[in-house]
């Protein structure tokens, strides 16, 4: 198990449709990955967990991934996530 801590980096934060797209890359791994935003606790891999976060740009969150791929799904949802 990995984790990283992390600022967003979309202009526009997570809405609907980068949370979609975060949901997809976070589906292919078979590593488990969540993230972490103060007391919340919800799976990449879902779109309604997701969209509870109401993540904005410049908010600090912490991602965990768990498994073989792990290395690979943390790095992938940095990129995505800071926008880089």
């Amino acid at each position: 198990m990995i984790k990283k801590s992390m600022t967003i980096g979309l202009s526009d934060g997570l809405e609907a449709r980068p949370i979609a797209m975060l949901v997809q890359t976070a589906t292919k791994f078979s590593s488990t990955v969540y993230l972490d935003v103060e007391n919340k606790r919800v799976n990449a891999k879902s779109i309604m967990g997701m969209m509870s976060l109401g993540l904005l740009n410049g908010d600090n969150i912490t991602v965990e991934a768990n498994g073989e791929d792990e290395e690979k799904a943390l790095k992938a949802m940095e990129e995505f996530l800071t926008g880089k």
